[in-house]
């Protein structure tokens, strides 16, 4: 939760191959005060079947810039898993894998304000915007 000092971030997933929310994707979060300080790792989530992490680390005091890993692969194999096991005559063996493995989203902030970054997500491009 933001404060007159500090900012909070919030995000959430939609696979906009499916139409539905991407559950089980890891997301890490990391913040720095300064454009050219080192980044602090400050702990990660996962999104729940709604697609969204509700429990992502409070920001430090002082944070100006925030970066959102999303590791999408996992996600992306697991789907491809699935669709082969339900439709084996629609394997493509000649996948080469997931084209984006991960997603990284990194943001400025300011003290008081809050941030939700909603990541729009299929197997070949993303999408990402300051939500509300």
């Amino acid at each position: 939760m933001s404060t007159e000092t500090t900012a909070s971030v919030s995000t959430h997933i939609l696979d906009t191959s499916a139409g539905r929310p991407a559950g089980g994707v890891a997301v890490r979060l990391a913040a720095r005060p300064a454009r050219d300080a080192e980044w602090r790792a400050l702990g990660g989530s996962a999104t729940d079947a709604d697609g969204r992490c509700k429990d992502l680390p409070d920001l430090p005091e002082g944070t100006t810039h925030v970066r959102l890993d999303f590791e999408v692969e996992a996600y992306f194999e697991k789907k491809q898993a699935d669709a082969q096991q339900d439709a084996p005559a629609n394997r493509d063996s000649g996948a080469a894998g997931v084209f984006f493995p991960e997603v990284a989203i990194t943001f400025a902030v300011g003290p008081g304000e809050h941030y939700h970054v909603p990541l729009l997500l299929n197997p070949f491009g993303y999408s990402v915007y300051r939500g509300s």
